[in-house]
């Protein structure tokens, strides 16, 4: 079966699905070092770097060169559903969503895939979500959507995924059977997934996690794994004075911070949802940040998957990814809910 990977990254999810026995045929996204690091562990792939919206579909045909399509997978970009931003649904971005439905209504696969963050599927947003779902019924799909926890898919992260599965008549889906947690496998640890680290693995140079801040670095050393401050108990408890944070306590809605400063990692468990910055959280022992391999395992890409660009623009792109072990489990219920693909040539 191929596919499209639309806002694809760094290729997550294509790995996965690919690892599940897919092919990717097309990769399209914005980001020029995404877009390579795709190449790189996608030779096969052909890939369009640009803003989908400047992508016509003519471009979108050449590229397939008539090639049959029957999944379309994609998480258009997802701050205006986040509830860390506004949540307007008049957001730009969400509009992207339409450039998403027009890829589906050009090549009309047997199956789309389209991920997001789980606020995308709260109450504020379920006006928006009805009229996604009226598009695509419309198109002929029937749409299935569900929170999926990666960490119950052997993912050693807590990550929640907003899916949205579309199926043309006569195709089943089922969202993949959760494989760890409670009465199954036990989660995967952060402790598991560092110690299958490879010594040979790229990316995973120490120099990369070096903590150049003086004052950051006296302050990490006090706090213990798997620890951070949130509150101002937390400040008192953990630095001395001369070392605590800027933060005016007091003015702070619910008296804590939205996100937790000087945040340890913890060998014992998943760990926290990974943001895109390499400063958001650090080494579960040692005094520094994680190594771009370090922050990829978390993600559950293999030691054999390479990154190019910056540091800055690698942790980008894999925080912004779809964990790979997530993207195979999704991608083994599309082979296996196949009952009787139609025969039909791309138009």
């Amino acid at each position: 079966m191929n596919f499209i990977d639309l806002f694809s990254g760094c290729g997550g999810a294509s790995h996965g699905l690919e690892r599940a026995g897919l092919k990717c045929i097309l990769a399209v996204d914005e980001n020029k070092d995404a877009i390579k690091t795709f190449k790189l562990n996608h030779p096969n792939a052909k890939t369009i770097t640009g803003d989908i919206r400047r992508i016509t579909d003519e471009n979108f045909l050449s590229a397939a060169k008539g090639t049959k399509v029957d999944l379309i997978v994609g998480g258009p970009p997802c701050q205006g559903f986040s509830t860390a931003g506004k949540g307007l649904t008049d957001d730009p971005r969400n509009f992207l969503l339409l450039e998403y439905a027009r890829v589906v209504r050009l090549f009309k696969p047997n199956y789309f895939i389209l991920e997001n963050v789980p606020a995308m599927l709260s109450p504020k947003n379920e006006k928006l979500v009805n009229q996604i779902k009226a598009m695509f019924k419309f198109m002929g799909y029937k749409l299935q959507a569900k929170v999926l926890h990666a960490e119950k898919y052997g993912v050693p992260q807590k990550r929640r995924r907003a899916v949205l599965v579309g199926t043309l008549p006569g195709l089943e889906f089922e969202f993949p059977t959760e494989t760890h947690g409670d009465s199954l496998l036990p989660v995967k640890t952060l402790g598991q997934a560092f110690s299958e680290i490879s010594p040979l693995a790229p990316n995973n140079d120490l120099t990369d996690a070096r903590i150049t801040n003086e004052r950051t670095l006296a302050q990490i050393s006090h706090v213990p794994e798997g620890g951070g401050i949130r509150k101002k108990e937390d400040e008192d408890r953990l630095l001395p004075d001369h070392l605590k944070l800027d933060v005016d306590w007091a003015n702070l809605k619910e008296n804590r911070l939205r996100q937790l400063r000087l945040q340890r990692l913890s060998r014992d468990a998943p760990a926290f949802t990974l943001m895109t910055s390499r400063l958001t959280y650090y080494h579960p022992t040692e005094d520094r940040y994680l190594t771009p391999r370090e922050a990829a395992k978390l993600q559950s890409f293999p030691d054999s998957f390479e990154f190019t660009g910056s540091k800055t623009s690698i942790f980008k792109q894999i925080g912004n990814a779809v964990p790979v072990d997530l993207g195979e489990a999704l991608g083994k219920s599309i082979l296996s809910g196949v009952k009787q693909i139609p025969i039909r040539e791309v138009a």
